[in-house]
């Protein structure tokens, strides 16, 4: 038990061009373009749009040697418009393409999960040891001569893995895990470290927030262990359009970097990218806020036999009930004689008190910005005593804006969500109506997986590899399908990540070709490159077909 000291975690500064990651610097914001890598003047253009935005670095698909090769004239068209940042080739599967890019950007990006290996497909492949070290001998190969040129030329590394496109080879040893995400990256890591290569970056991704933050976690666990200190990457990848995606980005982005983790963030929206940036300053302002007010409150910590990394949800009366909303469901009957807690500084005190009352809830809420880590801090205190009592997270804030609230509320209740903390929620803001309220609450218990209470999107941003009008299809799909509540339906861009970062969907529509589109059941291709224009009443009858559908 000791005060609480508000800190980032300390990692090694790396230099993308005139920007640094890491270290001492400001959390760096970032955008990924959707415009062909090929299409010189047209990515330039909105290059410019994602930096007037307030965009650091921006990445650019580079499928081919011939995208890397039009990264230059690309920088000279930004030059011509008064536009300068650093730029990331962003490469799957081609290494050729990396080595291209590596002379002519400021770094590159490159996926474990098919660098060396071979697309995922979904089969379980037996790997000796001997078998699999000389796996692990392959991918030094192919990596340490791209070390070698990024040395030369100045080049930053990302080391970008996606828990939709492990390689078999990982699948085989970790199955489908954050385990597996971890030693993913934690293969190329120790091959950079042997080099003595560290102007790398790593990110580790994935769609389910929970994966996400527990990932994240895990992998500062391992490089700690191995007294690395790269810095992270955070994302949520497919987080979505609208209201969704940005609550989604705020919980799995806004959660780590709430314990001091994360270097650059990247929000990924079904958006025009310039759209990303304003969510990513509000999530690292409001951070800011929570880090200054951060200080002095007694810092209990996890009670033993709490796995940091992915708490359960804790022990109570209410335990195996769904977290509930207050104000939505009716709470008079568990609610008798509850005991309203502001979080003074005599917290003992308040804790012996709950120890007379057994089974009596307790609303929480506490004042400033760092409010959720006095209400986490409480509350593991009570789990460390024993005490079983029912928890209703309580705060009322003051924002006009809606889509500042979503982003705070986000953070904020995310945070405690996924630290197993509360029993139910109360949100209040004397702008916004009950039911505005009610829905934000909603979508959070949605977003940490909490309660279903609606269709779940999986919709990645659209980048240069993008096969089709991403924007206007997702809009299509929500509105024929947004009645079926605990559905989740992929909508991808291609086939890069498609499959596997939509492993978790029930169904999914994934690009396939210009102009036509794969429909999925899980991880099954059940229709293959139909035209686009039928695509969307097909998967209407593939939903229908296996029993899935509802009428609205």
């Amino acid at each position: 038990m000791q005060k609480f000291n508000w800190r980032r975690r300390e990692s090694w500064p790396v230099r993308v061009g005139d920007v640094t990651i890491g270290g001492d610097s400001p959390v760096v914001v970032q955008s990924m373009t959707t415009t062909s890598t090929n299409d010189t003047q047209g990515s330039a253009e909105q290059i410019k749009r994602i930096v007037d935005a307030g965009g650091e670095i921006v990445r650019l698909t580079t499928q081919g040697v011939r995208e890397a090769e039009n990264l230059t004239p690309i920088k000279e068209a930004m030059a011509a418009i008064g536009c300068s940042v650093p730029l990331v080739a962003d490469v799957h599967f081609n290494p050729r393409a990396a080595f291209a890019a590596a002379e002519r950007v400021e770094k590159v990006r490159i996926n474990p999960g098919n660098f060396v290996d071979p697309g995922r497909t979904f089969k379980k492949i037996e790997f000796t040891d001997e078998e699999y070290a000389a796996e692990l001998q392959k991918i030094r190969d192919a990596l340490v001569p791209l070390l070698r040129l990024c040395r030369e030329h100045g080049t930053a590394l990302r080391i970008g893995v996606n828990h939709g496109s492990l390689s078999d080879r990982i699948m085989s040893r970790y199955g489908d895990t954050p385990a597996g995400m971890v030693e993913s990256a934690m293969e190329f890591l120790r091959v950079c470290e042997a080099e003595g290569f560290r102007d790398v970056v790593i990110s580790i991704k994935a769609s389910n927030v929970l994966v996400m933050t527990e990932t994240v976690r895990r992998l500062v666990v391992a490089m700690d262990a191995e007294d690395m200190h790269f810095p992270l990457h955070l994302g949520v990848t497919e987080a979505g359009d609208g209201e969704d995606g940005r609550i989604k980005s705020a919980v799995g982005i806004g959660s780590l970097l709430m314990d001091g983790i994360g270097d650059t963030i990247r929000v990924s929206l079904s958006e025009e990218p310039e759209c990303e940036i304003p969510v990513a300053r509000a999530i690292l302002a409001h951070v800011a806020e929570v880090a200054a007010d951060a200080k002095g409150f007694v810092d209990y910590g996890y009670a033993e036999g709490t796995d940091p990394c992915a708490p359960q949800r804790r022990v109570s009366d209410w335990a195996g009930k769904v977290t509930k909303v207050f104000g939505l469901d009716d709470m008079n009957a568990d609610m008798p004689s509850c005991r309203i807690i502001p979080l003074s500084e005599d917290w003992d005190a308040e804790l012996d008190l709950l120890a007379d009352r057994p089974g009596v809830p307790v609303i929480l809420g506490a004042d400033g910005r760092a409010w959720a880590l006095r209400v986490k801090s409480f509350v593991n205190a009570m789990t460390r005593r024993g005490l079983k009592n029912p928890v209703v997270v309580s705060h009322s804030y003051n924002i006009a804006d809606l889509e500042a609230l979503t982003i705070r509320a986000s953070i904020d209740f995310g945070y405690l969500l996924l630290s197993g903390i509360a029993d139910a929620i109360h949100i209040e803001d004397p702008h916004f109506g009950r039911d505005v309220l009610n829905r934000l609450s909603l979508n959070i218990l949605q977003a940490t997986r909490h309660r279903i209470s609606k269709t779940e999107f999986i919709s990645c941003p659209g980048c240069g590899r993008t096969l089709y009008d991403l924007q206007s299809t997702l809009r299509e799909i929500k509105a024929a399908t947004s009645h079926l509540k605990g559905l989740k339906i992929g909508v991808m861009g291609c086939i890069v990540n498609g499959p596997g970062e939509m492993a978790d969907a029930d169904y999914g529509y994934v690009g396939a070709a210009p102009g036509h589109i794969s429909l999925y059941k899980g991880k099954e291709c059940m229709v293959k490159n139909i035209p686009a224009s039928e695509a969307i009443p097909r998967l209407i009858a593939l939903i229908k077909d296996n029993g899935d559908w509802i009428e609205p």
